[in-house]
């Protein structure tokens, strides 16, 4: 924001030759190039918006229009065209088995929804979304956790032998890796299981371990921007990076609920609200005097219910 304003519009008006027109963008109209125009680590898509939308205001002044000219967000679309990126946003509402977590690549940082789903099965576990190696290691390190304290949670351990567990992180054509998805993970696993629904407005970084310990991570400033921009209330980090939280911008710190948490629990007690329906269980069928797993509704974290696969899974 503070380059486009100080900077690049001045540059382009040179660069056109129509520095002398009276020109504003609007603050909220620049955040909408930033956000929706632009994916970059640097500035040079946002400098050639800016000239696109120059050239088009240097075609009036040619005309006859005189100014001054303003440029709102509402009006970005007239010159630009339809949004080109969009970002991650908070839910819609508190979901069943649908959890928060906060990543970072190239482009900066981003939130990304955890998607667990439960069926009936034999204790198949998929995981698809393109996750790398780490995260894999992640969920199977978050699903051990959960079946060695189900009975903590409630749960009857061998419900877990008679379910398929699918784990699923939306947009599946980006590849997603790294040691910061654990708790998430965990999250919206437990949730699924315990039919807790997972508070919208928290999210949560951090690896966890088998005994369910929250372990460090990197890349807190650009998580806790795209957390504070996507409409997150709360960010659950681990203690050991309460030392970085100095760093961060003064608007991030001021906005957001920042916790530090050490254990899987904390996390729990912070994220998931009560059960609306029974923990998922086994139950008696008197048809076949046998046992049978009772698959009660589970949301696929956009409120449809679930849907079908059409992604092959990755098998571990």
């Amino acid at each position: 924001m503070a380059i486009a304003k100080e900077y690049l519009v001045k540059k382009q008006l040179d660069g056109h030759g129509v520095s002398d027109i009276d020109l504003k963008i609007d603050d909220e109209g620049l955040r909408e190039i930033i956000r929706h125009y632009t994916r970059e680590a640097g500035v040079r898509q946002l400098e050639r918006n800016i000239g696109t939308i120059i050239r088009k205001l240097a075609v009036q002044v040619a005309s006859g229009v005189e100014g001054p000219f303003e440029v709102k967000k509402d009006e970005i679309d007239d010159y630009l065209g339809p949004e080109k990126f969009s970002y991650g946003l908070a839910e819609e509402k508190d979901e069943i088995g649908v959890s928060t977590g906060l990543g970072v690549s190239s482009f900066g940082g981003d939130i990304m929804s955890i998607e667990v789903s439960l069926s009936e099965g034999s204790g198949k576990v998929q995981l698809t979304g393109s996750l790398g190696d780490v995260m894999q290691e992640s969920a199977q390190a978050a699903l051990t956790y959960a079946r060695a304290h189900a009975r903590d949670l409630g749960l009857d351990p061998t419900v877990f032998d008679k379910t398929n567990i699918h784990i699923h992180v939306p947009a599946g054509a980006t590849p997603k890796d790294g040691p910061s998805a654990g708790l998430a993970i965990a999250t919206a696993i437990i949730s699924a299981f315990t039919r807790r629904p997972v508070r919208r407005d928290v999210a949560m970084t951090g690896e966890v371990t088998l005994r369910g310990k929250a372990l460090q991570i990197g890349g807190l400033k650009d998580k806790t921007i795209a957390a504070h921009r996507a409409g997150i209330k709360t960010v659950l980090l681990p203690t050991d990076n309460a030392k970085d939280i100095p760093e961060l911008p003064d608007r991030i710190r001021d906005d957001l609920d920042l916790i530090c948490v050490s254990h899987l629990d904390e996390v729990l007690e912070a994220a998931l609200l009560e059960p609306t329906e029974p923990p998922f269980g086994i139950s008696g069928d008197p048809s076949d005097g046998g046992e049978q797993v009772t698959i009660p509704h589970v949301s696929n974290g956009n409120g449809s219910g679930n849907q079908p696969m059409t992604a092959a899974p990755k098998h571990i």
